[in-house]
């Protein structure tokens, strides 16, 4: 299976082409920002591709982070996905950011459960838990930080995400120290693509996986009748 992945939801822009039968990546590309990420994501797709000289039509389906993350970041990668899976006439899936941060510890960390966490700002995170066998322990939330650390109670774990650092300076000091804390500024663009892979489309579309509003929200605008009697 040919999996084209795609991740722009917080700050870094990244493609890669992944060969499951070969169990490699033939291609792939990381530019981390801020801003910038419809300028720079087609560009970086294009060269991926040639780098791994297939065509769009040779995928079989295209994997993309739909959240949380950026709005802006998140419209630009999954309208992205969309648009190349309708032209090829492929499949588009849809992985949360939290799920491609823990995948790449999961495995690895033997009983120890993953945090992973993404910063939602206003002393708040994005973050779930799963066990060191990948078993869901606590769903994707938004919550403060204090509620965050409470996940203690599991046991010592694994810290990974752009709020990792932030979790363990605020870590009690008579709970269980983290294992490890892994600050990554985005998920590894290899392990998305292996979700990808395993991800049903049925299950897994993609469109955008918010946990709150977003924080600016249009105008309302005045009637026609009230704005022009003003």
């Amino acid at each position: 299976m040919l999996i084209l992945a795609l991740d722009t939801a917080l700050e870094a822009c990244a493609a890669a082409v992944l060969d499951t039968d070969a169990g490699e990546l033939l291609a792939q590309e990381q530019l981390l920002m801020k801003r910038g990420h419809a300028e720079a994501l087609m560009p970086m797709i294009a060269r991926v591709m040639q780098s791994a000289d297939l065509a769009f039509t040779a995928l079989d389906r295209i994997a993309v982070t739909v959240g949380p993350g950026s709005f802006t970041g998140l419209r630009v990668g999954i309208s992205a996905a969309r648009g190349l899976a309708l032209a090829a006439k492929r499949p588009a899936v849809g992985l949360t950011t939290l799920s491609a941060y823990a995948s790449a510890i999961v495995g690895q960390s033997g009983s120890a459960p993953v945090i992973s966490a993404i910063d939602a700002r206003h002393d708040h995170v994005y973050f779930q838990i799963v066990g060191g066998d990948g078993g869901q322990l606590v769903r994707p939330k938004i919550a403060g930080i204090e509620e965050a650390i409470a996940a203690s109670q599991f046991g010592a774990p694994h810290l990974v995400g752009n709020a990792a650092e932030i979790l363990a300076e605020r870590w009690p000091k008579d709970a269980p120290q983290p294992v490890s804390v892994d600050a990554q500024p985005a998920p590894d663009i290899g392990w998305v693509a292996w979700l990808g892979a395993a991800a049903d489309p049925a299950t897994n579309p993609a469109r955008p996986f918010y946990l709150k509003a977003p924080d600016a929200k249009p105008a309302v605008q005045k009637p026609l009748a009230q704005a022009g009697s003003s």
